[in-house]
């Protein structure tokens, strides 16, 4: 008898995966949905590792000692590599692929090497040095036990960050294509590596499992992508020709964005330093909030950013279509994130219980957590909005503007943080106003520029969209702290959890409709938004269930099947 020739779902199929994205909303959708699973996965992860060492004083200042010493390894990245991949790596590699898709490839690999080579230099400098780098960025605060645990994990996750290196290239790569899906999921592996390692050398290896956790992930994430990457025609050469076509190009368009990543990884590290000098835990409890915060903003900001930016890149040199559709992306992000912060600002209490909450975290921080969430999520859609922003520059090839700004807000941040601390002695709550009071600066400074470099963004019709969303979103959140407090106070008993998942639930969804139903009273006309994508998902949803039929043909009496 012959085997069955046997027509499989369409999930088994691993060819979705690598499907091209051919518009901005689609791109966005498949980011945005990876970056939801993402979220969830890191949230997850978060409530893994407060249950697992959490559990009293010394296990709880170690968890924040692992946190602060994702710090250093994670600069490193950020300066060295992320400079060159955000500056102009997904332009130039168009550019190059548009004439030959192997000199694209090869500029990759010249760029990635002289990157690596960089990387492990650096790299094996603060391995050496850990110690007193930690007691240089690390407050009165932060005890001896902290110091020993800052410095071990910062070793250890030094590997990671290499690993980062390359996954990140084929991140780049795999975008350049226009495949989006395999990059957004990558995150969600990263994060399951650090979960499975927290939970099989915990008896073992205690705090530091979590950072044995930090590099599963990051192997994890490079090898979901390596297969899409080599079906795409990359193979890797060693090559350090700064001559060829584009390295040059790249490496003289980084400065600028490396001097603003460096700039942003030393406000992380000034406000590691102004957190450790406060105790008392600050330095988790504000890390979790902005956690919080940073959820709108990479299910909104970054997807739609991310996904413009290819085609800016395209417009680049058609400034009437690049102007259209920076303003298209520009209202879907305010309108998708608006109501996000919204959300997050009068539901924060049972938000902080639900994905903090594990039965060790203390009330005390979670109400410290919740109080510092009221000023981040005031400046959730500013965040999401310059992260678009920043990529439109990219597109431009202009690096130097976003660098400018970021000097401007990272030093204000500074001072304006170092007088609440120091000299005010003010706590952490201080710490997420000042953040939310300088993402509006930044959006302010943007937002200038760009109508410098540009001109006809700032239009009646452009502030008339915007003001729209923001007073939907005000009139939601109206509508929705009264339904909230009455929920709260009178049927339902928060102490249990169904109860507390009800509650959200409940008033969340009636808060959304507001905004729904307000959006379509205003006219607004990225209320549009949401019916693309229900229809989108509609067609999906038929298309996959019209080819996913399991059909068994040529089959005989003798198969046997299990």
């Amino acid at each position: 008898m012959t085997l069955a020739k046997l027509r499989l779902p369409k999930i088994f199929n691993t060819h979705w995966l690598e499907r091209q994205q051919t518009t901005i909303l689609s791109a966005a959708l498949v980011i945005t949905t990876a970056n939801i699973i993402s979220s969830l996965t890191g949230l997850v992860r978060e409530r893994v590792l407060i249950s697992a060492f959490f559990n009293t004083l010394h296990s709880q200042l170690e968890l924040e000692a692992f946190q602060l010493a994702f710090q250093i390894p994670d600069a490193l990245f950020q300066l060295i590599v992320l400079g060159a991949l955000s500056a102009a790596f997904i332009p130039i590699f168009i550019k190059l692929k548009k004439q030959r898709a192997t000199d694209a490839f090869r500029m990759s690999n010249i760029v990635m090497n002289y990157l690596l080579i960089i990387f492990i230099i650096v790299s094996l400098l603060v391995f050496i040095f850990a110690k007193q780098i930690t007691l240089w960025r690390t407050g009165n605060g932060f005890s001896a036990d902290q110091i020993k645990v800052v410095v071990t994990a910062t070793r250890i996750m030094l590997l990671a960050q290499i690993l980062f290196t390359i996954s990140n290239f084929f991140s780049g790569i795999l975008q350049s294509y226009r495949r989006f899906i395999i990059p957004a999921i990558a995150p969600i592996f990263y994060n399951l590596g650090i979960i499975v390692g927290a939970l099989l050398f915990k008896q073992t290896l205690g705090i530091q499992a979590a950072s044995v956790g930090v590099v599963i992930g990051a192997s994890l994430h490079l090898l979901i992508q390596l297969p899409a990457i080599i079906r795409l025609g990359y193979r890797y050469q060693f090559s350090l020709d700064l001559n060829f076509k584009g390295v040059k190009e790249l490496f003289r368009l980084m400065p600028p964005r490396t001097l603003s990543y460096t700039l942003n990884e030393l406000q992380k590290i000034i406000l590691g330093f102004f957190t450790t000098s406060i105790g008392g835990l600050s330095f988790f409890s504000i890390r979790l909030a902005m956690k919080l915060m940073v959820i709108p903003i990479r299910l909104f900001g970054v997807p739609i950013g991310q996904a413009s930016l290819s085609f800016l890149a395209h417009e680049s040199d058609q400034k009437k279509r690049f102007r259209k559709t920076l303003i298209q992306s520009t209202n879907q992000v305010a309108f998708l994130a608006v109501p996000a912060a919204v959300m997050l600002l009068i539901l924060r209490v049972p938000i902080v219980r639900l994905v903090f909450g594990a039965k060790n975290l203390p009330w005390e921080t979670t109400l410290m957590i919740s109080r510092i969430v009221i000023f981040l999520a005031l400046s959730v859609a500013a965040q999401a909005l310059v992260q678009l922003f920043i990529r439109a520059f990219h597109a431009l090839e202009d690096t130097l503007t976003p660098f400018i700004v970021t000097s401007i807000t990272v030093t204000s941040w500074t001072f304006i943080s170092a007088a609440g601390v120091f000299y005010f002695h003010q706590g952490s709550v201080f710490l997420g106003f000042t953040t939310s009071l300088v993402a509006f600066l930044e959006l302010g400074l943007f937002l200038f520029f760009l109508e410098k470099k540009m001109g006809q963004i700032i239009t009646k019709k452009f502030l008339l969209s915007q003001l729209k969303i923001v007073a939907a979103g005000f009139l939601m959140a109206v509508f929705l702290y009264l339904p909230f407090k009455i929920l709260d106070e009178l049927v339902f008993d928060t102490s249990k959890t169904i109860a507390l998942i009800s509650l959200t639930f409940i008033t969340g969804s009636i808060g959304g409709l507001v905004y729904i139903y307000f959006a379509a009273l205003f006219d607004v006309k990225e209320l549009r938004l949401l019916t693309r994508v229900i229809n989108t998902i509609k067609q999906k949803r038929a298309t996959y269930l019209a080819q996913t039929s399991e059909m068994v043909v040529e089959t005989t009496s003798d198969d046997s099947l299990s």
